[in-house]
């Protein structure tokens, strides 16, 4: 299927979600995380999450990485399709962009290359670990800036698209891992 098909039919599925299941998804994702071998790293990038949109909940996996001591790293957009980097602390002061996005306000800026797992936003993604985001970039520059070897993680309400996505190109960074409320996929 092509990326904009795909982008209408999970908006479309997304908003016909209760507020109770986001809530318990986004709990089973979060314990699902614990299956994962990334305890040994460091710096973790997760997104904070668009409740307009029904995005997965990261509260749950912030609270659970940070009572294992990660680092958490947040982004923050900045221009045309890119994001800075700071570190989530007791002292970050959040507010909502244009986008519903909870973004820092300023704080402590954190290099790309230091994040060694990245949780990525996403609408679907399919077998081969090709997803669609709202179609903005921001995640795609993001992920080939990344380090080769950073894990990238994506969280989905749904299940995988079966049906590959055909207009994926060279720009997109394929995930390593996508945890659903039902399971992990390892890619």
């Amino acid at each position: 299927m092509l990326k904009h098909e795909l982008r209408k039919k999970y908006l479309k599925l997304r908003k016909e979600l209760s507020d109770s299941f986001v809530s318990d998804a986004s709990l089973k994702i979060a314990n699902l995380v614990r299956q994962i071998p990334i305890w040994d790293f460091f710096y973790f990038h997760i997104f904070l999450s668009i409740e307009e949109n029904k995005e997965v909940d990261t509260l749950p996996l912030i609270t659970l990485l940070q009572g294992m001591d990660k680092n958490l790293v947040i982004p923050k957009v900045k221009g045309a399709n890119s994001m800075e980097h700071f570190l989530l602390t007791d002292s970050t002061v959040l507010k909502k962009n244009n986008w519903h996005i909870p973004e820092p306000i300023d704080g402590i800026p954190v290099p790309v290359d230091k994040i060694d797992v990245v949780f990525v936003p996403l609408l679907t993604v399919d077998t081969h670990g090709n997803r669609v985001g709202y179609g903005k970039g921001f995640y795609d520059n993001f992920l080939q800036q990344c380090r080769i070897d950073t894990l990238k993680i994506g969280l989905s309400l749904f299940e995988l698209e079966e049906e590959p996505i055909t207009d994926s190109h060279e720009n997109d960074v394929p995930l390593d891992y996508c945890i659903t409320p039902s399971g992990i996929r390892q890619f």
